[in-house]
């Protein structure tokens, strides 16, 4: 096949970078485009109030907020040399001006660890709930007086008024009044890149406003470490935010990242071996000191890893060996046993497989509850949750993590916010953000044993950190991988896919299809006529079972491209509700990070109304642009933790630079019955299954989890 010229790039959706990059452009891309990149969903159990969802989330994310927002010092004004600053800022403030200035090496400074959480006891036996969460308070919404005010401000530094809501929800009451007395803090705004922000100061500040600006330098630093988060890093290397921050015109990046210390924007860490030798013998030549590599991350991604961390050593304490051999035994395959065993004798497990693999977790849970014991699955998306409680034979049994987490779905919390469980298994576990692990970890009580399921192989969390990954490299507790092969030539496909080879398969009744394409509009109309015509007769499923799947949301045959094309052949209308008609397929996004499928029903003054996997939601007339799109496409990392009976995924010439291993391993194993391929990316499809895998994420958590895993199994000193 020839090679296709490059059209415009339709944005990577990798999983280096969870958010498609036409998604997480500073420039202001329509929220409506960015807010749906990230997967998941989270709709409750069918007769929960699903239009209180997204205040759930938030009001069981809250606590956890709170905590972060106290680790930050209180100050009235800029941070002079320091001076606010005590215990761990004020260590951390004089590693990184040491460090730098080559008074002392990097290893002489070490982030002291965390307080260990305050352990909680197993709370009592309590029956799984059967009636309807009571909807979470909502949160306080900006009062019209303080809207007003920062449109004004808004509109005096020539940005966009419609700012004036979000700046104000996130800034608080005082939001025009910070932004009048610190402009940059419109890059905490998403969309808001730094142009617009240097713009809106030189409006305001007139020649007040410099480049060096330290206003400027902390706003910018911090913005560099949220933008590296949408690509999943808690941290980015010392060395890499200078460089970053010189291309954006600052003089002097060492003392900007100082000052961005000093005021409490970032925090310093050091990832090495301590200097010094210890453990040597007197009179040895000291080994080469190991190169160590100076980090900066925000607290609330700093306060979860910490967090995180301890809770996992918890949970590896507790559990203790229980007696479950008949359960091992009676398990309807040898790995089902094998986990069974490990998780009668250890408190965290990991469990590792494919899409067949899942029925492992699934007859655990069913083993640990036929014990009596209080076990629940918990899954990523509505989708993953109907699979397994059909494995479990036990819809109760069965929740999402959102839903579980909110207090939408599972047993609830006992007077000290613990779930009322003795076993949880969460599924999809590479899903797992590091924010949401350490909420999760929190809401586990002394005892609870804890099992983290998942293939290694998919993308990962459209969060910051990789939760799955980390666990299993610092081997933090024990592994027990699946022996289990997903069947059918889709399974065959998937798992050569998975050690990099991109194999040719038997298809006999066309469970796999190649539909070479020479450019960007025929891959278009062929995907049209796989979804309206030639799936639907050739196999019997219909439209509405088929999922498309491309590589980003730009692109001539991007998410935008082909939900336009796929809504007038399936679904034509005028959009007479925003955009939207009464059986178009959408997505929702409830909260960052969740993406629920769904259909519009209809429309009035309270908002756009859906059907989400059965469960009525409404989405409020002024949320509607920023958090529902057409979902007939979607891309791969919305898609994850899904399944759909039939998948069309959709590779134009244009998509070679955003496919990798983890890319093609995810999107290709959506379809369960049938798998098209609209392929136009010639050798770069194998070249990418062969030779790109998935971008390295930096993060501190297998380094806390090897440290916390080393001084348990450090000899305790003897007596002389």
């Amino acid at each position: 096949m020839t090679a296709l010229p490059r059209g415009e790039s339709p944005g990577a959706d990798t999983a280096a970078d969870p958010a498609a990059a036409d998604a997480t452009d500073p420039a202001g891309t329509p929220a409506a485009e960015a807010a749906p990149a990230g997967t998941g969903d989270g709709a409750g159990e069918e007769g929960a109030p699903a239009v209180s969802e997204a205040e759930a989330e938030i009001a069981a994310q809250r606590e956890l907020r709170e905590r972060i927002e106290k680790r930050k010092a209180e100050k009235d004004g800029p941070i002079e040399a320091g001076g606010k600053l005590s215990g761990t800022a004020a260590d951390l403030l004089a590693a990184v001006r040491a460090v730098e200035s080559g008074q002392k090496p990097a290893t002489a400074f070490y982030d002291s660890p965390a307080p260990a959480p305050a352990r909680r006891t197993a709370p009592a036996p309590a029956p799984v709930r059967d009636r309807a969460p009571e909807p979470a308070p909502a949160p306080r919404a900006a009062s019209a007086e303080s809207v007003a005010a920062v449109a004004a401000v808004l509109s005096a530094g020539g940005a966009p008024a419609a700012l004036g809501r979000p700046a104000a929800a996130l800034l608080g009451d005082r939001a025009a009044e910070i932004l009048r007395e610190d402009p940059w803090q419109l890059l905490a705004l998403p969309g808001v890149g730094p142009e617009q922000a240097d713009g809106f100061a030189r409006a305001l500040l007139k020649a007040a406003a410099g480049p060096d600006d330290e206003r400027r330098t902390a706003a910018l630093t911090g913005w560099l470490l949220e933008r590296a988060a949408l690509r999943g890093h808690t941290a980015l290397d010392a060395d890499r935010v200078r460089e970053a921050l010189a291309g954006r015109g600052v003089s002097d990046p060492a003392a900007a990242v100082q000052h961005a210390v000093a005021e409490g924007v970032v925090l310093v860490f050091q990832d090495g071996p301590e200097a010094g030798g210890a453990g040597e013998e007197p009179g040895e030549p000291e080994e080469p000191a190991a190169p160590v590599q100076v980090l900066l991350g925000l607290d609330r991604y700093a306060l979860a890893e910490e967090s995180l961390a301890d809770g996992l050593a918890r949970l590896v304490d507790g559990g203790g060996e229980a007696d479950w051999s008949e359960a091992a035994t009676a398990a309807p395959s040898p790995s089902a046993a094998e986990l069974i065993r490990a998780t009668a004798a250890h408190g965290l497990v990991a469990h590792t497989g494919g899409e067949a693999a899942r029925a492992e977790p699934a007859a655990l849970i069913a083993a640990a509850r036929g014990l009596g014991l209080r076990a629940l699955g918990a899954a990523h998306s509505v989708d993953g949750r109907r699979r397994l409680a059909a494995d479990i034979g036990a819809p109760e049994a069965a929740v999402t993590l959102a839903g579980l987490l909110s207090g939408a779905e599972g047993p609830g919390r006992d007077e000290e916010g613990a779930l009322a469980l003795d076993l949880l298994v969460v599924l999809d576990a590479p899903q797992l953000d590091v924010e949401t692990g350490a909420m999760l970890v929190e809401s586990l009580a002394d005892g609870v044993r804890l099992v983290l399921s998942g293939d290694p192989g998919v993308l990962g969390s459209a969060g910051a950190g990789q939760v799955f990954a980390d666990v299993l490299a610092a081997r933090a507790c024990p592994r027990v991988a699946s022996r289990t092969p997903d069947a059918g030539p889709i399974g065959e496909l998937v798992s050569g896919i998975g050690v990099g080879e991109l194999n040719q398969v038997a298809a006999p009744g066309k469970e796999v299809v190649i539909v070479p394409v020479r450019d960007a509009g025929e891959a278009v109309h062929r995907t049209v006529q796989l979804v309206a015509d030639s799936v639907p007769r050739a196999l019997g499923v219909p439209s509405g079972e088929t999922q498309v799947i491309t590589v980003g949301h730009g692109g001539a045959a991007g998410t935008r491209a082909l939900n336009e094309a796929l809504k007038q052949r399936l679904n034509p209308g005028p959009g007479r509700f925003g955009g939207f008609d009464p059986g178009d397929r959408v997505a929702h996004v409830p909260a960052p990070g969740r993406t629920v499928p769904g259909v519009v029903v209809s429309a009035d003054a309270e908002g756009l109304h859906l059907d989400c996997a059965g469960s009525p939601v409404v989405v409020p007339q002024e949320r509607v642009a920023e958090s529902v799109r057409h979902a007939w496409a979607l891309s791969a990392h919305q898609a994850a933790g899904m399944r759909w009976p039939a998948a069309v995924v959709v590779l134009p010439g244009d998509a070679a630079g955003g496919l990798s291993r983890p890319w093609v391993y995810t999107a290709f194993g959506r379809g369960e019955r049938h798998l098209s391929v609209v392929h136009g990316v010639d050798q770069a499809l194998p070249r990418a299954v062969a030779e790109v895998p998935a971008q390295e994420r930096t993060t501190r958590l297998r380094a806390l989890l090897e440290a916390s895993r080393a001084s348990q199994q450090a000899p305790e000193p003897q007596e002389r």
